[in-house]
């Protein structure tokens, strides 16, 4: 739906998961019988969770221990994990800062990006899945300075699966496809301590960009002859429902931060920030003290003694699929929603 602005302007109504509500149908299951697995390229992963790559969030010994949960977790390229050989004294001064110096502190530590720099050396030491991860990334960038990376060509040339993203419409989704990634962020990252609506007024709420890109999956389906390019809703979800809405609305996975920096393994010590918050230039995002509120394994797949949605994140989906009559993600993706009419207050 289009409104109109002001006489010279006019724009497309557009959703948040806030605004969305998942409707049960008549049939109901048994949450135990409700798979929540998804497969991209030759895995498969028994949650349909993908870890943001954030230093506060994924380490190698986080990694390890989510994957053996069933979920994926991405770590940093560029992170203090590659960039120390002892990462933990930073990490401890990184949690140690006051507020006002934290984002300066930051920029001093890292560097920015440099894909095409490092990619050897990951492919080299045996990684699966490659992700190339921006607050937005086109598969045509223009700039006089320098070359830009070829999408295309660099997918073209590696031998694993890439996800590529964030990308919040049709048109950005369909272009990221058609350069051969395996899968592709719809959103922009954006979640605790993310500024980019602030800084660079860029913002697509988060259920309009996931059900957009997903209609680009199904048309590039048949564009292509037959090829599946999943779609990861990627930021703003904090709580479990938050998760199965994004889900509903037509993404194959979730990629999160925050529910994890709140984990008693998580590197952060309580505190969360991602590649945003050190822009050398113009950061767009914070350091935020995030709190801990249980293990790795009680996030994931609890027990909850909590009703606040951030703990035992795979329980509720499960509970929420059943409720709403679906045994698997493809068929909950056409579960029937509905637009509240206010979102409801966040606790």
């Amino acid at each position: 739906m289009t409104v109109e602005i002001g006489r010279g302007k006019s724009g497309r109504r557009a959703y948040s998961l806030d605004e969305i509500g998942i409707v049960p149908s008549r049939r109901t299951r048994d949450p135990e019988e409700v798979s929540t697995a998804w497969q991209i390229d030759a895995y498969r992963f028994e949650l349909p969770l993908v870890v943001s790559p954030m230093d506060s969030v994924v380490s190698p010994a986080t990694a390890v221990a989510i994957g053996r949960l069933g979920g994926l977790a991405i770590l940093d390229l560029e992170g203090l994990w590659t960039r120390y050989e002892d990462p933990e004294p930073v990490l401890a001064e990184v949690a140690a800062l006051d507020d006002e110096s934290a984002t300066g502190r930051l920029q001093e530590i890292y560097t920015p990006q440099r894909t095409v720099r490092y990619y050897k050396t990951v492919l080299d030491a045996g990684a699966d899945i490659f992700v190339i991860r921006g607050t937005t990334v086109s598969a045509e960038h223009v700039s006089g300075q320098a070359e830009p990376l070829n999408l295309k060509q660099f997918i073209y040339e590696l031998d694993i699966p890439v996800i590529v993203g964030g990308c919040a419409t049709y048109t950005a989704a369909l272009h990221l496809m058609r350069t051969g990634a395996a899968g592709v962020l719809a959103g922009f990252g954006g979640g605790s301590g993310h500024t980019t609506a602030a800084v660079l007024g860029v913002a697509v709420p988060m259920a309009t960009a996931i059900a957009d890109v997903a209609a680009a999956r199904r048309d590039y389906l048949d564009e292509s002859g037959g090829r599946y390019v999943h779609v990861i809703a990627d930021g703003g979800m904090t709580r479990s429902g938050d998760i199965a809405k994004a889900l509903a609305c037509g993404s194959d996975a979730v990629m999160v931060g925050s529910p994890f920096a709140r984990a008693e393994q998580a590197p952060g010590r309580g505190y969360h920030w991602g590649s945003e918050a050190h822009h050398p230039d113009l950061p767009r995002g914070a350091r935020v003290k995030v709190g801990t509120v249980g293990t790795l394994e009680q996030i994931l797949c609890g027990p909850s003694a909590v009703a606040d949605g951030s703990l035992n994140l795979i329980g509720a989906l499960r509970r929420t699929m059943a409720i709403s009559g679906y045994s698997d993600l493809k068929e909950f993706q056409r579960v029937e929603v509905v637009v509240t009419p206010s979102a409801p207050p966040r606790r």
